[in-house]
């Protein structure tokens, strides 16, 4: 058993992940029921090196009360009544009424998230049909009906959290059952969750879209993460940037490269990628275009950098997958400096800070003094003015910045051991305030 309420549905989807691990090896397809499972089902095929489709069923209403479900329809029409179906005043005229419009919404929605690409073949593949709960068990009894009817050679249902009597009646159309917990009494399957938010249509179609695409590869240490070239608009100029994801990110942290440095900065991907073994989200985008870095004055321009980056923040604001997750910034040299304009402006966006080799001074001493922002200050020992910066600035920004000195280490952690420590400490920061 596990503690409730889980945090949200991918907390729950890594605790399914490891109650299914015997099935790592033999490529199972997960059937996500939408919208809420779906990328539930993604940290689940992804963990278990399967492959990751939907099964659409829409539950039917009772006369007056559409979310009292009295049964649900599947993909082929086939219609699965509950027992309370006749008490509640549904007739045959009804239920065929309302199975019509629901699959007409099923059609639709297949389109939607598929483009007109046809589902993934069950037939003699060992299935893991996958919701984020069962209170009456209609949906995932017709999602297993209807996957029984194309011959998997084993069907296996799993679920967080579900009442003891649904499981009990799924228990019989599935070879097994999965879950976590069976609360009693049970209430709706969104009270054990703190985070219950709605999953929108635009997000489904972009989390099959990302696995039918493949884009997901072995990041450092052995992490999948899934790779997007992204695209960030930025007044009158657009900025290329790089987003990787590992299975149930717990936060963005977007880098701000410094001088002369971008995206493909080998120093801040190592940091990158301790932070995705970490369980986040990194996005390392380039602040200037080619012909701007060109310029000496605009690399050192730290309103123009603060304002790329806060088009970054936004950016991020409106991207699906990253929404409603905290956001940390990571800064370097000048992009330090431009990660702490931003924090002083925008105090509710940005939950944390880091600060490695950063120039804290060039964000200027009024945005200093309006922090309030948890601000980890990386320094190397050897980097002795910088060090002096950093120290001053601590003072400036009065409580919410800590100084961490890494010892030998030059302003570009050059020295072997040097950037692991600063990547870790990021790391240890991030958890703690993310």
């Amino acid at each position: 058993m596990v503690a409730l309420p889980f945090r949200d549905r991918e907390e729950a989807a890594r605790h399914l992940l490891r109650a299914l691990d015997r099935f790592r090896g033999e490529r199972p397809l997960v059937l996500a029921i939408p919208r809420g499972a779906v990328r539930m089902g993604r940290i689940i095929a992804d963990g278990l090196g399967g492959e990751l489709d939907v099964v659409l069923v829409r539950k039917i209403g009772a006369p007056g009360n559409p979310e009292l479900a009295i049964g649900a329809v599947d993909e082929q029409g086939a219609v699965v009544l509950n027992d309370n179906a006749a008490w509640l005043g549904s007739d045959n005229a009804y239920v065929q009424h309302e199975a019509r419009r629901e699959l007409a919404l099923i059609r639709e929605r297949r389109e939607r998230y598929r483009h007109g690409q046809p589902a993934l073949a069950v037939r003699d593949r060992c299935v893991i049909v996958v919701d984020d709960g069962l209170a009456t068990g209609a949906t995932m009894s017709a999602a297993l009906k209807a996957t029984r009817a194309q011959d998997p050679s084993r069907l296996i249902c799993a679920v967080p959290v579900a009442a003891h009597e649904s499981l009990a009646e799924v228990a019989e159309l599935a070879d097994e059952v999965v879950c976590l917990a069976t609360p009693a009494p049970f209430y709706a399957v969104g009270q054990y969750y703190s985070n219950f938010s709605s999953v929108s249509d635009a997000e489904v179609a972009q989390v099959l879209a990302a696995a039918a695409a493949g884009n997901v590869a072995v990041g450092p240490g052995g992490v999948w993460v899934e790779e997007r070239a992204v695209r960030i608009p930025a007044g009158s100029v657009v900025l290329e940037g790089d987003l990787r994801s590992p299975p149930s990110p717990r936060a963005l942290v977007i880098f701000a490269h410094g001088s002369g440095s971008g995206r493909h900065s080998l120093r801040n991907r190592q940091v990158a990628g301790a932070l995705q073994r970490r369980g986040f989200s990194t996005l390392l985008f380039d602040l200037l275009t080619e012909p701007e870095d060109r310029d000496p004055q605009a690399r050192f321009d730290i309103p123009l950098l603060a304002q790329r980056l806060d088009a970054a923040l936004a950016w991020a604001r409106e991207e699906p997958a990253q929404r409603n997750r905290p956001i940390g910034l990571f800064g370097a040299s000048t992009g330090a400096a431009a990660a702490l304009a931003l924090a002083a402006s925008r105090p509710q966006q940005v939950a944390a800070v880091v600060s490695r080799g950063g120039r804290p001074d060039l964000a200027g001493a009024h945005a200093l003094s309006h922090i309030r922002t948890p601000t980890l200050l990386i320094v190397g020992g050897a980097d002795v003015e910088v060090l002096q910066l950093n120290r001053n600035a601590q003072a400036a920004m009065r409580g919410w910045a800590e100084l961490l000195v890494v010892p030998g280490a030059t302003h570009l952690f050059e020295e072997p051991g040097t950037l692991d420590r600063a990547a870790e400490a990021t790391g240890d920061w991030f958890l703690r305030w993310l």
